[in-house]
């Protein structure tokens, strides 16, 4: 089971990640909304902050946070260091529900190049 701190060192190589991105990728990141990233397994939630071409976790909360993020993952520790390590498919687990992702379509539509 991942602990709290290598799902934050995963968010954290995500963010570098995306901060290095270029064309597609950063126009996704560009528009400025709050994001959450709950870790089922773990009770705790990440939250941050999608703006500009980057990704900033400024905080992380046990269980769930009070206000409801824009954009919002739920997932388990183990599959956010799979994704995060380029060994689990995104568009996969989300099919078959080992990753959920609520966001208004259009945010959709958008994180789509990104993951």
């Amino acid at each position: 089971m991942a602990t709290v701190e290598e799902c934050r060192a995963a968010l954290d190589r995500l963010a570098e990640r995306l901060a290095a991105a270029e064309g597609a990728a950063k126009n996704a990141a560009a528009p400025d909304r709050s994001l959450s990233c709950r870790i089922t397994d773990l009770d705790t939630t990440f939250l941050g902050r999608l703006s500009g071409g980057t990704l900033t976790v400024h905080d992380t909360v046990r269980g769930r946070p009070e206000q409801r993020a824009a954009i919002r993952f739920t997932l388990s520790g183990e599959d956010l260091l799979a994704l995060v390590a380029g060994e689990l498919d995104f568009a996969r687990a989300w099919a078959s529900g080992r990753v959920r992702l609520e966001a208004p379509f259009r945010d959709l539509l958008r994180l789509r190049s990104l993951l």
